[in-house]
């Protein structure tokens, strides 16, 4: 078994490019040798509070170089990070930390009041640090994150393989939940889809060798949040591979300070969220074209949303030296699958090809065979979470052994096509039962962005009392571009099946996907019973 320990990895980096830059937002500039400095006296501090190894550190921070230093100080203490969604509300911030059994929150100065008011209801937390954000001064039952990070720098713990990394996930359905993966086996998944793969089984000596051979890594921006999985981990896998990671100030999306990063810091990897995040940025790229050549883009990562066929048209148009990926997982199942874009060929959207031990089984645990039409459940095996935390049913539920290897199940349904890619069709979770028909509301969503009018869509089942749920659809148009909902129904009718479209489709503003990509299904279908005057009961 190998024995990959992030800690130990940016360790050697940092000896081995010390002045090469790790971080950049704005005009702040972190290089390797201050990183680690940053990180081991970060790590001494939370060490010094004599906490029992692997106590859970929280991070309530916007995207910043504060938010990936707390998180490898927590690590190089023996302690597990956690994520916090900034987008809570008091009950779910109370349930997170609660749940996660916190001992040491970081937050913005921001979220300062939102702390004040749970303090008393979280006697656990032993320490709290402030990030200075020029929003509201360091309260006195805090430390400034300063003070934290000027820390003499102590013996620390052997940083060990074993070593959790916690990722809190949901949002859609339910309450969060933590995902707990081992370091090792994290650092392999993630290395494993990167630019620099290191050996499965090797070491410290590959990471010296690849700087040897080629210097430092590539340059990142994760333009989605550090505090989801597909920010968090592209950075810290550009990280390990020597790379360097570039954030952009602002805590709001801006498709101009998008393009002008992009061109300015000489970014190689872009990731970003589908369609929400694409559509701005074509458009400013569009408006002054001479302005972004985007020369040093290399390629452009999607996660979480997928994206439509046309904007990934007018992206290759306009940087056609650019590699588009779109890419299929979770916390829970990284790489499940992948749809490759460029020059020379475009994948259809919502269809993927499959990553190695990633298997389509029916309900019968049969392979479907391609080119069938028979859906089935998608798994992964090999190197998985180690399960949710403190929540064994669910565990059991989502990792699977069979036949000697363990498998996540995360809940997505897909078809098997001839060629052997899969066509995504969402989650079983999601799943529309109409009249005995099973409709999956991602297929039906991608079927109405095909629509020239259509930007954005959303498909929920609302109750009827005679089919037991009907197919109702919320679109948002492009600006400028509105259809007849009559015209968009037979649309769909004209790509799927009949009984999949949907009976209805409320007009909204905005279709509200959370900053990550994700559907607020539960909120669309409150508001479509209640645009159709359906009891929630019925």
């Amino acid at each position: 078994m190998s024995s990959w320990s992030y800690v130990d990895v940016w360790r050697t980096v940092a000896r081995a490019q010390p002045d090469a830059v790790a971080l950049e937002s704005g005009d702040v500039v972190i290089t390797w040798d201050s990183f680690v400095q940053q990180m081991d006296s970060l790590g001494s501090y939370f060490h010094s509070l004599a906490l029992p190894r692997q106590s859970t550190v929280a991070a309530y921070l916007y995207n910043c170089p504060e938010y990936l230093v707390t998180f490898a100080g927590t690590l190089a203490a023996g302690h597990v990070p956690v994520n916090t969604n900034y987008r809570y509300g008091h009950d779910e911030l109370a349930y997170l930390f609660d749940n996660a059994d916190t001992r040491v929150l970081v937050f913005h100065g921001a979220f300062t009041d939102k702390i004040e008011a749970l303090r008393s209801s979280l006697p656990g937390i032993v320490a709290y640090l402030h990030v200075d954000d020029g929003t509201a001064p360091c309260p006195d039952w805090a430390t400034p994150f300063r003070d934290a990070v000027a820390t003499p720098v102590a013996p620390l713990p052997p940083s060990s393989p074993d070593d959790v990394v916690m990722l809190y996930t949901g949002g859609t359905t339910g309450m969060p939940k933590g995902v707990m993966w081992r370091q090792d086996d994290l650092f392999v998944r993630l290395n494993s889809g990167g630019f620099r793969k290191y050996p499965e089984e090797g070491g410290l000596d590959d990471v010296q060798r690849c700087i040897d051979d080629a210097g430092a890594g590539y340059t990142l921006l994760p333009a989605c949040p550090l505090m989801h999985g597909t920010g968090l981990f592209t950075a810290i896998r550009a990280l390990g591979e020597a790379g360097r990671v570039v954030l952009l100030p602002s805590r709001h999306f801006d498709a101009v300070e998008l393009a002008t990063t992009l061109q300015d810091f000489d970014v190689n990897v872009a990731v970003i969220v589908g369609d929400p995040f694409a559509r701005p940025l074509l458009h400013e790229l569009r408006r002054d074209p001479a302005r972004y050549p985007l020369a040093s883009l290399v390629s452009m990562v999607s996660s979480g949303a997928m994206w439509s066929q046309e904007i990934k048209d007018g992206l290759i148009e306009h940087i056609p030296h650019v590699l588009l990926v779109d890419t299929f997982g979770s916390t829970e199942a990284l790489g499940l699958g992948s749809s490759l874009s460029s020059k020379k060929r475009t994948s259809a959207t919502a269809t993927f090809s499959l990553g190695p031990l990633v298997r389509v089984v029916d309900e019968d645990g049969i392979d479907v065979t391609p080119g069938s039409d028979v859906i089935g459940k998608v798994m992964i095996g090999g190197r998985n979470p180690l399960g949710y935390y403190k929540d064994a049913a669910k565990s059991a539920a989502t990792f699977h052994t069979i036949e000697g290897v363990r498998y996540s199940v995360p809940g997505d349904f897909a078809k098997v096509l001839a060629d052997g890619k899969i066509q995504l069709l969402g989650r079983g979770s999601q799943c529309i039962n109409t009249a005995g028909e099973k409709v999956f509301p991602e297929e039906v969503e991608e079927a109405l962005k095909t629509h020239p009018s259509v930007a954005d869509a959303c498909v929920v089942g609302v109750p009827h009392e005679t089919y037991g749920q009907q197919v109702v659809g919320a679109v948002e148009f492009h600006s400028g571009r509105e259809a007849a909902v009559e015209e968009l129904i037979q649309h769909v009718k004209s790509r799927i099946a009949h009984y999949k479209a949907p009976r209805h489709i409320r007009v909204v503003t905005t279709i509200g996907r959370a900053v990550n990509g994700k559907m607020d299904y539960a909120r669309h279908q409150r508001e479509a019973r209640e645009w159709l005057g359906v009891d929630s009961a019925s």
